[in-house]
């Protein structure tokens, strides 16, 4: 009996003991997703851009140009160009605005007429982008789609001594087109980067096709400040009403870029 007295009092000790460590084992944790955040980058550049193609108006027939950047920036009255972007997760928003005024003037004739020429030209950019799943370190992939609006003016003026003779005459024409492309960032180590934009588009909605073709190389000078420097080119195919605009404009590239 005494026996039977003892075995009770053992089980229920160890029926509590295997309760007890049944409560102290750690209770399984979710997994918790990384936060994402929105992060932005103001970019402010300068493109030393020339021209080369042909250009009609008027089904006048097209004449071959080809201004070096060099004679560009002689003849540039003013500029601005600016770009913002934004990522999200995997996803990559940007846009871009570039507006240009060129000009010349000079006296033609015998009668020491003066004829004043001035071009303005805006284009402007945006885009979406969405990473790749491509698994490479320090590598950012994005596939694109977008658009491109370019809006051209051109103003002639001619203040001749006869003012039968004289004139002053604008025209403008502009377009928007469709573009698909890569968008590409590569961190070489936590100060060096490349980035790199390639696109197509046109698909005769607005142009018959245009493309273009971004690279820089860049330096983190500190969190929010970077610079860069590289080359950009844009081919633009567009023809329409007897206006021909088949030219690339290509340069060096700098900017100045502040991130937050």
């Amino acid at each position: 009996m005494r026996s039977s007295c003892l075995y009770v009092p053992l089980l229920l000790v160890a029926t509590a003991g295997a309760a007890l460590a049944a409560d102290l084992e750690p209770t399984p944790v979710e997994p918790i997703a990384p936060k994402q955040d929105w992060r932005f980058q103001a970019t402010f550049y300068g493109w030393a851009s020339g021209v080369s193609g042909d250009v009609g108006v008027r089904g006048l027939q097209p004449q071959h140009i080809d201004v070096t950047p060099w004679d560009a920036l002689q003849h540039l009255k003013g500029a601005l160009m600016a770009s913002f972007g934004a990522e999200y997760g995997d996803w990559l928003f940007l846009t871009d605005v570039m507006w240009v005024k060129i000009g010349d003037d000079e006296q033609v004739g015998r009668n020491g007429a003066a004829l004043d020429f001035v071009q303005k030209q805006l284009t402007a950019s945006a885009l979406v982008g969405y990473r790749l799943p491509i698994n490479v370190p320090n590598l950012s992939l994005s596939a694109t789609a977008g658009f491109r609006y370019q809006r051209l003016t051109a103003e002639l003026d001619l203040d001749a001594a006869d003012p039968a003779f004289s004139f002053d005459e604008e025209g403008t024409k502009h377009w928007i087109d469709p573009t698909i492309g890569l968008a590409l960032h590569y961190d070489i180590n936590d100060r060096w980067f490349i980035n790199a934009i390639g696109d197509v588009g046109g698909f005769d909605v607005g142009s018959k096709f245009t493309s273009q073709g971004f690279a820089t190389l860049g330096y983190n000078w500190t969190k929010t400040i970077s610079t860069a420097i590289g080359y950009r080119v844009i081919y633009t195919d567009y023809e329409k009403d007897g206006f021909v605009f088949d030219t690339t404009q290509q340069g060096i590239f700098t900017s100045l870029g502040v991130h937050f």
